[in-house]
């Protein structure tokens, strides 16, 4: 099961899917320096808490440091997330969607060949 992630609960899961385990000192280092949150170190470790007790991370106790690492793919939260603001915002429907996603964008040729080819794909997928 994955779990429902927050906004700022995100960024430390960005860190830790790019590159882990990573300590909460590395973490809070890495989202000061490079990201630019000037979180208090407290607060992060909270957020680091939160993830563990939702799931979403674990830790290995390293000396006297623990190490944290993702226990949910990136791929699958994504997802999550995907469907739920379809739901919340569409309905659950995705033509809508995309048809307001397609009117308010600025797309290349280069975007639109693309988007063609994936549903190109989609559609012999359905055929076999």
């Amino acid at each position: 099961m994955v779990p429902r992630i927050s906004d700022a609960e995100w960024r430390i899961m960005k860190l830790l899917w790019d590159k882990s385990p990573r300590t909460s000192n590395e973490i809070i280092e890495i989202l000061d320096a490079a990201e630019g949150v000037d979180w208090n170190p407290k607060t992060i470790k909270t957020l680091l808490n939160r993830l563990v007790n939702k799931g979403a991370l674990v830790y290995e106790k390293s000396g006297r440091s623990y190490l944290y690492l993702p226990k949910v793919g990136e791929k699958e939260c994504k997802r999550l997330e995907r469907q739920s603001f379809l739901d919340r915002v569409y309905s659950g429907s995705l033509k809508p969607m995309l048809a307001a996603f397609l009117e308010d964008e600025n797309m290349t040729q280069s975007d639109i060949d693309e988007l063609k080819k994936i549903l190109d794909q989609k559609s012999d997928r359905k055929k076999s």
